[in-house]
């Protein structure tokens, strides 16, 4: 692979979660003053392959070829991934990992290669339905006291003015981002609705849910509802049959909302 560096690529041999972990742990020993990183390793992803000996438990696994079972490769790059997160924390000195807080979020569903039931390939990566873009969300240190998990309705935006806030600037909402902050020391409310949106040249299409309703819209006008809290997988679309009054309520207001969201 080539790693850009200044817009200047060179050729690198390297693992690239290796190589990544490496430039994060060099940038952090060479800082003096209070810092900020942003790493974004691309794994687990395609081409399926071998991590290097020592970084996965998935055994001594042959080089891959296509009609072998990708899982085992993919949970291989996954664990190689957590591994190298682990080397850069343990490289952090004991009072700076205290003092540093850490934010870890997935940025889309598994690959379809790898979808497992009760998602289907056609309901993970590169779609609109929960396989494909409710993805985990993780933060840990000082000043975290709330544990367990959060239902709250949080767009990868909102890292944005989470961390100014974090930093002890005032900054709740700007553009489209909005402060979480608050969640982490008490549970309370963060969005009323939670948009996404794709177009990849093929399909043009978008989603908004308010956490129990979610309704998948496309350019076509094809629309599709679910009921999250009793249907989480989306198997059952609400728009095949007769919709009661609450979930016609709700239809309206994330049509409603929708529309001020794409005006």
């Amino acid at each position: 692979m080539a790693l850009v560096r200044r817009r200047q690529p060179k050729p690198e041999t390297g693992y690239t979660s290796t190589v990544f972990a490496d430039l994060a742990i060099d940038w952090v020993q060479a800082q003096t003053k209070p810092w900020f990183l942003w790493l974004a390793f691309n794994a687990p992803h395609t081409p399926f392959h071998v991590p290097p000996e020592g970084t996965h438990q998935q055994g001594s696994l042959p080089a891959y070829t296509t009609g072998m079972d990708p899982m085992p490769y993919y949970l291989a790059a996954m664990e190689a991934m957590d591994y190298e997160i682990g080397r850069l924390l343990d490289s952090l000195p004991e009072e700076t990992r205290d003092n540093t807080i850490i934010l870890f979020m997935g940025d889309n569903g598994t690959p379809s290669q790898v979808a497992q039931v009760p998602y289907t390939a056609q309901t993970v990566k590169g779609s609109l339905y929960q396989g494909g873009i409710n993805v985990p969300l993780f933060v840990s240190g000082p000043g975290v006291s709330r544990t367990g998990i959060d239902a709250s309705l949080i767009s990868p935006t909102d890292l944005f003015a989470t961390i100014v806030e974090l930093t002890g600037e005032s900054l709740p909402e700007i553009h489209d981002s909005r402060s979480f902050a608050g969640l982490l020391t008490q549970a309370g409310t963060h969005r009323s609705f939670q948009y996404s949106e794709m177009d990849n040249g093929t399909e043009d299409a978008w989603a908004i849910s308010d956490g129990q309703y979610k309704l998948i819209e496309d350019a076509q006008g094809g629309q599709e509802l679910y009921d999250l809290s009793s249907d989480p997988y989306e198997t059952d679309d609400l728009l095949q049959g007769s919709l009661g009054a609450e979930a016609a309520a709700a239809l309206a207001a994330l049509e409603a909302e929708l529309g001020v969201i794409r005006d």
